[in-house]
C-alpha cells in the first residue's frame, strides 16, 4: 500500500494531509525519513510519524450538530473550543471538510482518511445542503438564476447549484464544491448578506434529531450510504475522461 494511503487508513490524517507530512520529512520507514508518498509499505514496515509508531486503529465516523463559535479543527492555537472536544471518542478524529466558526449544522468527524478524501475531493462531487438566512430578505429571480447557473468569484466560477427560496429571508442551497466560505460569497455576489448559515445535509445524510452540540456515531449501513454515491460518481467521471 502507498505510504500516504497507509497513513490515512491508520487514522493519522486525510490522504492529502498525509502527503504533506511525508513531504515535510516527518515520516520514517524502518527508521529512515521518506519523502515519497507513493512508497510501498505494510504493517511490517515500521512506519512512524514524528518518531511515534503508526498502527491501524478501528474506523469511526461521527455526525455532530456543530454549534456557533466552535472551530472545525482538531486543535486551535488561540484556545478556542474545537469540534473534536465535543465528541467522546478515544480515536484521533478530525473533521471531514469544515464549517466556519459562525456556521452551524451537520459536520462529520472520522479517523478514516480514505473516506474523508472520498467525501471532500471535488472529483467525487458529494452534495452538501445549506439553509442560509439572508438580508435583504427577497432574492430576485435573476439572483436565484445566477446562483443556480454559477457565479464568478475571486477564485473562479462556481459550478451550478440547486437553489430554492423557502420563504423571504431563507434560501436552501445545495453545492458539490467545498471552497472557503463559498455559500456566503455566492450570496454576496448577488447582492445579499448571509446572517446565519446551517448545513442540513451531507450526501444522503441529513441533520435530524440532533440538538446543537449533540452527536452520534454512524452505523455501518449509514457509512456505506455515504461512501457508495461518491464511489459511483468517481467511476463515472473516470469513464467520461477516458471517452474524451
Amino acid at each position: 500500500m502507498r505510504l500516504a494511503k497507509y497513513l490515512a487508513h491508520a487514522g493519522v490524517a486525510s490522504r492529502r494531509a498525509a502527503e504533506g507530512l511525508v513531504a515535510e520529512g516527518r515520516v520514517t520507514v524502518a527508521g529512515t525519513a521518506v519523502t515519497d508518498p507513493a512508497r510501498d509499505v505494510d504493517e511490517s514496515s515500521a512506519v512512524a510519524v514524528d518518531g511515534e509508531p503508526v498502527r491501524a486503529e478501528p474506523r469511526e465516523v461521527w455526525v455532530l450538530n456543530k454549534p456557533a463559535g466552535v472551530v472545525s479543527t482538531a486543535s486551535d492555537t488561540h484556545g478556542r473550543r474545537t469540534v473534536t472536544e465535543l465528541v467522546p471518542s478515544a480515536r484521533r478524529l478530525y473533521p471531514v471538510g469544515r464549517l466556519d466558526a459562525d456556521s452551524t449544522g451537520l459536520l462529520l468527524l472520522t479517523n478514516d482518511g480514505e473516506l474523508a478524501n472520498l467525501l471532500t475531493h471535488p472529483r467525487y462531487g458529494v452534495a452538501k445542503t445549506y439553509r442560509a438566512h439572508v438580508r435583504p430578505a427577497v432574492v430576485s429571480e435573476r439572483g436565484l438564476q445566477g446562483l443556480r447557473e454559477g457565479l464568478e468569484l475571486d477564485d473562479g466560477r462556481t459550478a451550478p447549484a440547486k437553489v430554492r427560496q423557502v420563504r423571504p429571508g431563507l434560501l436552501e442551497i445545495t453545492i458539490r464544491e467545498g471552497r472557503k466560505r463559498q455559500v456566503r460569497r455566492m450570496v454576496e455576489a448577488v447582492g445579499h448578506r448571509v446572517t446565519a448559515l446551517e448545513r442540513v445535509a451531507f450526501g444522503p445524510l441529513r441533520l435530524r434529531g440532533l440538538a446543537p452540540g449533540a452527536h452520534r456515531r454512524l452505523r455501518p449501513g449509514e457509512i456505506e450510504e455515504l461512501r457508495a454515491p461518491a464511489e459511483r460518481e468517481g467511476r463515472a467521471r473516470v469513464g467520461d475522461n477516458r471517452r474524451r
